[in-house]
């Protein structure tokens, strides 16, 4: 009877041993979300934007031929006055 109920006590101890050793396990993470990339602008957008860029260079483009013409008529004599 005495080795019956040492057998019993030490399978319990076993099997307390083991539930506590699973319970000890990292709990399972979710998977993380992958990450979305930036969306470029629409194409309306980017059109606005060239032809804008396109003004502006234009006009940079005038303003450095007037500024070159400036000088130049600065140098010209005045007409003389009758």
């Amino acid at each position: 009877m005495k080795k019956l109920l040492s057998i019993i006590v030490s399978i319990l101890f076993a099997l307390s041993v083991s539930g506590l050793a699973f319970a000890q396990a990292p709990a399972a993470k979710p998977a993380a979300e992958p990450v979305k990339a930036e969306e470029k602008a629409p194409a309306k957008d980017k059109k606005k934007a060239d032809k804008k860029a396109k003004k502006a260079k234009k006009a940079k483009k005038e303003k450095k031929a007037d500024d070159a013409a400036a000088p130049a008529a600065e140098k010209a004599p005045a007409p003389a006055k009758k």
